[in-house]
């Protein structure tokens, strides 16, 4: 495998890894709220990994399985007032690998002779940065991350 496909190999294996991390997550996070961050990331992070493989199969090499994720911790079950904070250990871990990941990748991607491919995973970079804001966001509490409920409605209710 060329240099470019081994970076694009390994840098998509972590991405994976990642997005295994955030489905564990979002299964064990029962409010509403922020089991819609999780889906709108892993929506988001799906197009990220769906991008790395076909500049892999491009560069000649392919997609290595990721290993299989920790299990999320322990959280109560969803129901009609779930308090924020129980999941604010899980939703800070996700922004910590999250900012890992970033961290470890900038140099590298930086480095990358390849532009169209450097481009792809900057932006992928930036993405993820702003995923570790909102899971940064949901640990401290806020609820609407994704965008203001409508006046006086409810917050009820949790994700099964």
């Amino acid at each position: 495998m060329s240099d470019v496909a081994t970076l694009l190999a390994e840098c998509g294996a972590a991405r994976l890894a990642i997005v295994q991390q955030h489905e564990a997550s979002a299964r064990a996070v029962g409010h509403y709220d922020f089991n819609n961050t999780y889906q709108y990331v892993i929506n988001r992070e799906d197009a990220h990994v769906a991008w790395i493989r076909s500049a892999l199969l491009e560069s000649g090499g392919t997609m290595a399985p990721a290993p299989a994720p920790a299990a999320a911790g322990a959280v109560p079950s969803p129901g009609s007032k779930v308090d924020p904070g129980a999941y604010r250990q899980i939703l800070l871990e996700d922004a910590r690998v999250l900012a890992s990941f970033v961290d470890a990748w900038t140099p590298r991607i930086a480095a990358l002779g390849h532009a169209r491919h450097r481009t792809m995973l900057n932006v992928i970079l930036g993405e993820s940065r702003e995923h570790q804001r909102l899971f940064e966001q949901a640990a401290s509490g806020i609820e609407d991350v994704l965008g203001k409920r409508t006046r006086h409605a409810a917050r009820v209710g949790g994700v099964l």
